[in-house]
């Protein structure tokens, strides 16, 4: 497989000049008031939502004297680093145990809402049209299915011109929240899936090329002829790659949008304990998309009394009650009302 870190500046760029479309209509939207001298503060984690963070950490600048720097290094290694306090936040996409919060003394809510899509090179075919089940990604990343022109897939498009040429998985080479999601779906929809790949940040894959986060796989998708790979929304629309549609569990044949999207979140079902975890996986209403997730952000809260303690809890404050507007242009789906409430409660407290 080519080698895709030289494409990874000019994705990032890509999907920047989406998150910087967004900046006109937040800028001067009314913030909190200013602190008496600017105060930097650090998340690292998801770049599931890097996209989002970067909107509101500009618009924030702008309506406050918050500055936010935030570093794209995956969901685990942003649990590492708030774990052990060299940040002021951490991002996941795999929400943490209620266990591992206690121990931790983490606060842990979600933020947006977005989706993972699946994104394919095949020259010479329609890809947006090209449709796919929950049981044929989990067959492509066992290495159960070798070719495009499988009898399975050809089944499930017919009259469909598929090449005879071999399935290339990428699949996230470091520990990865999209990862997570992506394999609970696989292990939700396949039972051989679940009993031999199971589901994690990281696991043993069967099968495929490993690249370093959603802009790693959307370079590297780029660059393969025949493969196949898993991306955040965003990154795969700040890139012009067009995106499969999937089955759902209702049995309907869905395009990734704005739509069906939000269709899934009707579907979420809300932890009621300290995780605040929202499940969207393989929602059964009609016109769902299939794999979504919600993106998380950990507080230590023995940091709540610091400067930047109270700034890290501004910047949330201001971006549930201001960035939803930014969310829906960034392709993600706002936390529903009630639900940005409960946490504006708890970061009050």
């Amino acid at each position: 497989m080519p080698p895709c870190v030289t494409d990874r500046p000019a994705t990032r760029l890509r999907v920047w000049r989406g998150v910087s479309g967004v900046l006109a209509m937040l800028l001067g939207t009314a913030g909190l008031p200013s602190l008496a001298h600017a105060t930097e503060i650090t998340g690292a984690g998801s770049s599931f939502g890097a996209p989002i963070y970067g909107a509101w950490g500009a618009a924030v600048a702008h309506a406050t004297d918050i500055r936010l720097n935030y570093q794209t290094i995956g969901s685990g290694a942003g649990q590492n680093q708030v774990k052990a306090r060299t940040v002021d936040f951490g991002a996941s996409d795999a929400p943490m145990g209620a266990a591992q919060l206690v121990q931790n003394n983490l606060l842990q809510f979600p933020t947006v809402l977005g989706a993972i899509v699946v994104v394919v090179n095949l020259p010479g075919v329609d890809v947006a049209h090209l449709c796919l089940t929950g049981e044929l990604l989990a067959r492509l990343y066992s290495g159960d299915i070798t070719m495009w022109n499988d009898p399975a897939i050809m089944a499930e498009n017919p009259g469909m011109d598929l090449p005879a040429i071999p399935v290339a998985p990428i699949r996230r080479a470091d520990g990865s929240g999209t990862t997570f999601v992506f394999t609970s779906y696989l292990a939700r929809v396949w039972p051989r899936w679940a009993k031999e790949q199971g589901s994690g940040t990281s696991i043993e894959w069967p099968v495929g090329e490993g690249a370093r986060g959603n802009d790693g796989i959307a370079a590297a998708v780029r660059n393969t002829e025949g493969s196949i790979g898993y991306v955040e929304y965003a990154y795969a629309a700040g890139n012009h790659m067009p995106v499969v549609e999937l089955r759902n569990r209702h049995g309907d044949r869905v395009m990734a949008d704005q739509d069906s999207f939000s269709r899934a979140v009707v579907t979420a079902r809300w932890a009621q304990d300290v995780t605040h975890a929202a499940d969207v996986l393989d929602g059964d209403g009609a016109g769902a998309w299939p794999i979504m997730a919600a993106t998380y952000a950990l507080l230590p809260q023995d940091r709540a009394n610091t400067p930047q303690g109270h700034a890290v809890r501004a910047f949330f404050d201001w971006s549930m009650r201001n960035g939803g507007e930014a969310a829906l242009s960034l392709h993600y789906v706002p936390l529903p009302d009630d639900i940005r409430a409960t946490i504006r409660d708890m970061l009050a407290h």
